[in-house]
């Protein structure tokens, strides 16, 4: 019987794989895998045998035909990318939606995603939050950098480490220098750090440092 699985995968430690993701991995016909290479070593890691296909944001758009009509004809997909949860600022969205439209059963497995770890331990609220996810490096982001100055809800922002100051210096910008943050990086991993404090104090910190490791930024919201 097909079925398209989503697969959460360890954002660091290996060891937040859990058991029913192992299982399943090990079960269908194929695992699409963001980056093979990344992916090959938890499969060894867990001994997970299963073919492994290409499938990023480079090729989703004229692979996504294919997969569909594989599925229809009775095959079990595996979606999983480098770190965290698919579709979640990672592939995934397209193959789910047209495996919806096609009536291909769908199901995605709890499990690791970078925000939700970062979210709690930044000690701001979290009973409501909003998920921006990577803004736009170029255009449209002014207009995205300057619609969080009303937000009221906990922001939560992922960011590349090359780009965390000039990130924190346009926050500073747009929302003062005193507004809350909290900074995650290397999460779960063994250098993991969560530094937080006003959007001047951070920024400050980062400057003195060389950042390493995926970013999320989570920033109050306005009083």
């Amino acid at each position: 019987m097909s079925k398209l699985f989503l697969v959460p995968t360890p954002v660091g430690n290996l060891g937040d794989m859990t058991y029913r993701g192992v299982e399943v991995l090990r079960s269908v016909d194929l695992i699409l895998a963001e980056d093979t290479r990344t992916s090959r070593v938890l499969m060894q890691h867990y001994g997970i045998d299963t073919p492994l296909q290409s499938y990023h944001i480079f090729n989703e758009h004229q692979t996504v035909a294919s997969l569909v009509e594989r599925l229809l004809g009775g095959a079990t997909i595996a979606v999983v990318t480098d770190a965290g949860t698919p579709g979640i600022s990672d592939p995934g969205f397209l193959l789910v939606r047209e495996a919806v439209r096609a009536g291909v059963e769908v199901e995605c497995l709890p499990g690791a995603t970078a925000f939700v770890p970062a979210l709690i331990d930044s000690g701001l609220p979290c009973d409501r939050f909003t998920f921006m996810g990577f803004l736009p490096h170029k255009k449209g982001r002014q207009t995205a950098l300057q619609a969080l100055a009303d937000e009221q809800r906990t922001m939560v922002v992922y960011e590349s480490p090359y780009r965390l100051v000039k990130l924190l210096e346009e926050l500073v910008a747009v929302l003062g220098e005193e507004r809350q943050v909290s900074v995650s990086r290397e999460i779960s991993k063994l250098h993991a750090e969560t530094v937080r404090g006003t959007l001047a104090e951070v920024l400050a910190h980062f400057r003195q440092k060389e950042v390493k490791g995926e970013i999320v930024v989570v920033v109050a919201g306005k009083q």
